[in-house]
């Protein structure tokens, strides 16, 4: 990923808000309850292994925050070793399930509580965001004029649609550019693109839908072999623009939209996977 606006350094405090600078902080239970309402977590439906919310308690007042894509070990170990006191992620701790708190899973939770760092998740809900929800937050970064929702899952839509100008080949361009890596199109719709949906993370199963509501072309992270049928037979341009580099925006954005409110400063701890 190329520089954003939204990664910050370590430095951050030295030049953000007064409170943050005077070393204030924030109640956790007083963090949690925003978020939990902001984000409207307790509303949107989402996959059981979720668990959306506060996954883990440490300190009761907060300070600093970090924010990843995923609760990975190594996110986890950097985020204690630059001295946060509230891990926000996407993918959370429980994506394989409930399981003993042994090897992987044990070196993950281990440090958070050692050093008293709470981890808060947000999985779709924080996809659907209309502020700062990755789906919206990259399609406005794209200049795409965002009008409505599409992509239900369990009733609740989770993608964004919009429009724009131009062929497929200059967005493509674009997309490249914002995220700084390849980009795969499969070319099923028109050259000229008008309407178009961004569905982040692991969105292929969606063209159809896209197509359903007329939408040309799709930008999502990643999909599997039969979706290059499922483009070219429904008329839908798809981009695979990479699972990870399509959902750094989300927690960005959260992370960014706390530090204007709360005067707590953030950094942002950068963990490309490559898919």
């Amino acid at each position: 990923m190329g520089q954003s606006p939204w990664d910050v350094g370590p430095d951050r405090s030295e030049t953000g808000p007064a409170a943050a600078r005077e070393g204030l902080g924030v109640e956790l239970r007083e963090l949690v309850a925003y978020l939990d309402s902001y984000l409207a977590v307790g509303e949107v439906p989402d996959y059981p292994e979720a668990l959306n919310g506060l996954q883990v308690e440490g300190c009761p007042e907060v300070r600093r925050v970090c924010a990843a894509v995923d609760a990975s070990e190594a996110a986890i170990r950097e985020a204690v070793a630059r001295g946060c006191d509230l891990l926000l992620v996407h993918h959370g701790l429980f994506w394989g399930g409930v399981r003993p708190l042994t090897g992987r899973h044990y070196r993950k939770v281990a440090p958070l509580i050692k050093a008293d760092v709470s981890l808060y998740s947000v999985h779709l809900a924080l996809d659907a965001h209309s502020e700062v929800g990755n789906c919206a937050v990259l399609g406005r970064s794209l200049d795409i004029a965002l009008e409505g929702r599409f992509g239900e899952y369990r009733g609740y839509p989770v993608g964004w649609w919009g429009r724009t100008r131009g062929t497929r080949d200059e967005l493509r361009h674009r997309i490249t550019a914002l995220l700084g890596q390849a980009v795969r199109l499969i070319a099923g719709g028109p050259e000229a693109v008008d309407r178009v949906g961004v569905l982040t993370g692991g969105g292929s199963g969606y063209i159809e839908a896209a197509a359903r509501v007329g939408l040309d072309t799709l930008i999502t992270g990643e999909g599997s072999h039969q979706t290059y049928f499922d483009a070219m037979e429904s008329g839908v341009n798809v981009f695979y623009a990479g699972h990870y580099a399509t959902e750094t925006w989300g927690v960005r954005a959260l992370a960014r939209h706390l530090e204007e409110r709360f005067a707590i400063p953030w950094e942002f701890i950068d963990q490309p996977t490559g898919f």
